[in-house]
């Protein structure tokens, strides 16, 4: 309708220029575009353009952008009870939440802490890791993405996130290399020897695929190997499911695909659907390791079992579940990754990787993988620029995208390469 950013996006960003910090929000010549409205897998921005979402804006709208069922769910709480006393007088809401999370969680994973953020739920299974074992170190990898609290900044694998906090940072991470899709049996006994020189570890936090990282997907039975080291070594094993959980890989977990039972699985993003909420699930034997309050907890949030949360990942688990998006973004990745492939063989690419509705493609540096994107935004796509050195665009559009609208999209990035 109108060149992109249309006029109204680029008053909106004279506005973000003069009002929010300046490090929050990427504000060029040509980007971004200010959005006003979506459903499904489109989004109409504040001057009418109307794009294919081929982000779910950051993994999180799985069942769809503005789902009926999940608006009418939060529409309903709303008159009803928009907050409670999560940790002194709880909405029931919350109570069936967590039944609901221990009904679909894997194995016996069954006691929850809430959240807000992924970050939240990666820093309560820190606590949780730490008072199970009684040491104050982890193991992360190099290129993962935990989230940007201070907390969870001891994990981070990306070192720009990492450098300007370094003064207020424990620095005890062992930080491993996440190996891509072959030399898994190399990569387990290279994690077993990091891992016998170390003995103040308390548990290692791992994603089954790399999302920011740039959507690295590791050798097969790599997690199952992975597991099973921890563990002899008296370590939690804590699966980071904050992008790849509720069918983005083609499973209700990427877990699920190699049958492997966390110690703790840490969600967020998709949970909510867009309501900001996050879960870290873990059984019994674990999760009691935390003292029964007696009135005051030691690790809980204003915001804890919101019931709007709450009400909104109720209804988006039964979209996921009744309309099968799971195995939907099966079907749907095996047309992908047949696409997205003729990009590597005709040299258009470096690589292609994936999952389900999760794809990496990896360009030759940080300045071809931003000129897509904006090509792509002008061309009515919406892609994200990812991966250690930015040279990566990853691909995670909403479950419910129609065939159609996805490789007409790729359609559109190709010619943007």
């Amino acid at each position: 309708m109108t060149p992109i950013p249309g006029k109204r996006s680029r008053e909106l960003a004279h506005l973000l220029r003069k009002y929010e910090s300046p490090n929050v929000t990427y504000l060029g010549d040509d980007f971004p575009i200010f959005w006003e409205s979506a459903t499904g897998a489109t989004v109409t921005d504040v001057d009418g353009n109307v794009y294919v979402d081929l982000t779910a804006a950051f993994g999180v709208a799985n069942s769809g952008h503005t789902n009926p069922n999940v608006a009418a769910a939060l529409q309903k709480q709303a008159a009803q009870l928009m907050h409670g006393m999560g940790d002194v007088h709880p909405a029931e809401i919350k109570a069936r939440l967590l039944e609901k999370l221990a009904a679909i969680a894997p194995g016996n994973l069954t006691k929850t802490f809430l959240g807000s953020s992924g970050a939240d739920a990666i820093e309560a299974a820190m606590k949780t890791a730490a008072l199970v074992t009684g040491k104050p170190a982890f193991a992360a990898f190099r290129g993962s993405y935990h989230g940007l609290s201070i907390g969870t900044l001891e994990l981070a694998g990306i070192k720009k996130f990492r450098e300007p906090f370094l003064a207020w940072l424990p620095e005890r991470t062992l930080l491993l290399d996440y190996p891509r899709a072959h030399g898994g049996e190399q990569a387990l006994e290279y994690a077993r020897r990091a891992f016998s020189r170390r003995y103040d570890l308390a548990a290692l936090v791992v994603e089954p695929i790399q999302g920011r990282g740039g959507c690295i997907v590791p050798p097969k039975d790599y997690l199952s190997g992975l597991r099973d080291i921890a563990h002899e070594r008296g370590m939690l094993f804590i699966v980071d499911e904050i992008y790849t959980g509720f069918g983005r890989t083609g499973t209700m977990f990427a877990c699920d695909q190699e049958r492997v039972v966390p110690d703790i699985l840490c969600l967020g993003k998709a949970l909510g659907n867009g309501f900001p909420i996050s879960a870290a699930i873990a059984p019994s034997e674990i999760m009691d390791a935390w003292p029964v309050s007696e009135g005051e907890s030691l690790h809980t949030s204003t915001h804890l079992g919101n019931p709007l949360g709450c009400a909104a990942a109720l209804a988006n688990i039964a979209e996921i579940e009744g309309r099968g998006l799971p195995e939907r973004a099966a079907v749907l990745g095996e047309s992908l990754g047949a696409r997205l492939s003729t990009l590597r063989s005709s040299g258009k690419a470096l690589d292609v990787r994936g999952r389900g509705l999760m794809w990496g493609i990896e360009l030759r540096d940080a300045a071809q993988a931003r000129a897509a994107v904006e090509r792509a935004l002008k061309g009515g796509v919406i892609i994200l620029q990812s991966g250690t050195e930015g040279n990566v665009l990853s691909l995670t559009p909403p479950l419910v995208i129609s065939e159609t609208e996805l490789l007409r999209a790729i359609d559109v990035v190709e010619t943007c390469l």
